[in-house]
């Protein structure tokens, strides 16, 4: 899964894609180089990101949502929390739904349940704003298992089925720099769901901060995290490096071939 923030304030990439042509050459960049997802964010979710109005997301994902579809063949998840923007990134062919809210917010069950896409549900531990002050955990692993058991109740009570779920443990959400890489280390205990995963990593602060490397330097990290990621079971690996990790993977995939 690419990522294709159109934020200007985004932690890696903010204001690089905010113009539809620049855009559009990344989406084809990257399905050159191996994306089969493309993930488009209007709202910048990392620590202390600012709230965006439901008219200013629409007005950013919208429009490039309609281009990469009369462009490209490329599936396309939006990532929003708001109910209006889900419905309108549906009417306009949207693949997937990725949601770091998990559905939570006014309207989003209920958009979800008129349409048969997947939705990508995601662990966060409060708010971007506030999530990285000091999240605490009774059990790390044991607490996300029971939030995701939640929400597929609640998805499956509004009619949502199982079958349209994808579970994402929210690396960078509420979660100190140890706990993202137990986290990690326990990744396919989250197999037990017999769900996609999603693992997005990619130029994140945890690996900023244990390798002491500013987000333009931490290629080597993400595609590390990302290979682990794979070995513990996931299914969609969210990315901004797609041609390296592509590469990656690929080595990973052809040595599995050969394990006894």
């Amino acid at each position: 899964m690419g990522i294709l923030n159109i934020t200007p304030d985004s932690f890696s990439d903010g204001g690089k894609y905010t113009q539809i042509d620049a855009a559009l050459a990344q989406v084809e960049s990257m399905i050159e180089d191996g994306a089969s997802i493309i993930d488009i964010g209007g709202e910048s979710t990392r620590p202390g990101a600012v709230d965006v109005s439901v008219k200013d997301e629409i007005a950013r994902v919208i429009p490039l949502l309609k281009a990469i579809k009369q462009r490209f063949t490329i599936k396309v998840s939006i990532d929003t929390s708001k109910a209006s923007v889900m419905a309108e990134s549906i009417e306009h062919q949207a693949d997937i739904i990725n949601d770091v809210r998990a559905l939570q917010n006014e309207g989003c069950l209920a958009v979800m349940s008129q349409t048969n896409l997947p939705i990508c549900l995601m662990h966060m531990q409060g708010l971007p704003r506030t999530m990285q002050a000091a999240p605490q955990y009774d059990d790390l692993i044991n607490d996300i298992h029971t939030f995701f058991k939640e929400r597929i109740a609640h998805c499956n009570a509004h009619g949502i089925t199982t079958d349209r779920i994808i579970l994402d443990p929210g690396f960078g959400f509420g979660k100190t720099l140890e706990q993202n890489y137990e986290l990690l280390a326990q990744l396919s205990t989250f197999k037990n769901f017999n769900l996609p995963i999603l693992a997005g990593l990619s130029r994140k602060s945890m690996i900023g901060n244990l390798l002491n490397r500013d987000v333009d330097e931490r290629l080597a990290g993400s595609i590390t995290t990302a290979v682990i990621a794979a070995q513990q079971g996931a299914n969609i690996i969210r990315v901004h490096d797609v041609k390296e990790t592509v590469d990656a993977l690929k080595v990973l995939e052809t040595v599995n071939k050969f394990k006894r």
